[in-house]
């Protein structure tokens, strides 16, 4: 499925896909179309309101992100602003796109690199936005394990702390080890992004989380004195 293309598609399906509140949408158009893009949407100006403040990098984080076509601009402008208002209702968005999404995880978490990117914008996560997005993540069906590993792909870990990236615990067998590294670094290839569609800002997110990645694989490799070919 080609996410971020899919979310252009249902900006430009109808003359104004964020107005079908009682399913009143045009034939063609179900509700549950502009549902989708406006439960993406929604939860990515919410982030931007997250720690109470909405700054000009936010909003410029949220544009790169969630691109709109040529002469949409208007529309997702406007979305965006009602939307930014208020934390209030996100738990809905991000129960939609779980909804719509369980089957597939990583495109839940290009939704989560995406909200992590908007929230870094300015510099700094606050307690506010990290809450935020652990709510979402919840919500999108992740356990804490996995949130610790996508924040830490994003935020950094210490030294100490590379099988948190990997969402693995220390005693993890060698084989069990490689298994579980493959798996998350085949989900998280930048390769794998590209093919959903996504913008180029989202792509070179990918890049660092797969560097990090690769990094806490080969340090704990180096503190069991296991071979990369091994």
């Amino acid at each position: 499925m080609n996410f971020w293309r899919k979310l252009a598609d249902r900006i430009t399906g109808s003359p104004d896909p964020f107005e079908c509140p009682d399913g009143d949408c045009l034939p063609g158009h179900p509700v549950d179309d502009a549902e989708f893009a406006m439960a993406l949407i929604g939860l990515g100006a919410k982030m931007a309101k997250a720690d109470g403040e909405v700054t000009r990098s936010e909003v410029k984080a949220f544009s790169t992100v969630f691109r709109a076509p040529a002469g949409f601009e208007a529309q997702l402008q406007r979305a965006f602003n009602l939307a930014k208002q208020t934390t209030l209702g996100f738990e809905g968005y991000a129960r939609r796109l779980a909804r719509r999404f369980r089957a597939n995880p990583a495109v839940l978490e290009d939704v989560l690199d995406a909200l992590f990117f908007i929230a870094q914008a300015d510099g700094r996560v606050t307690p506010g936005e990290e809450a935020y997005l652990a709510s979402v993540a919840d919500l999108f069906g992740f356990s804490e394990r996995e949130f610790a590993r996508i924040k830490r792909t994003h935020l950094g870990a210490g030294t100490d702390d590379p099988y948190t990236v990997l969402g693995i615990d220390p005693d993890i067998s060698d084989v069990d080890l490689k298994r579980a590294y493959r798996r998350i670094a085949s989900q998280n290839h930048p390769d794998r992004l590209i093919a959903r569609g996504a913008p180029p800002a989202l792509q070179k997110v990918a890049d660092a989380k797969m560097a990090a990645i690769n990094a806490a694989y080969a340090a704990i490799l180096k503190q069991r004195a296991v071979s990369v070919g091994t």
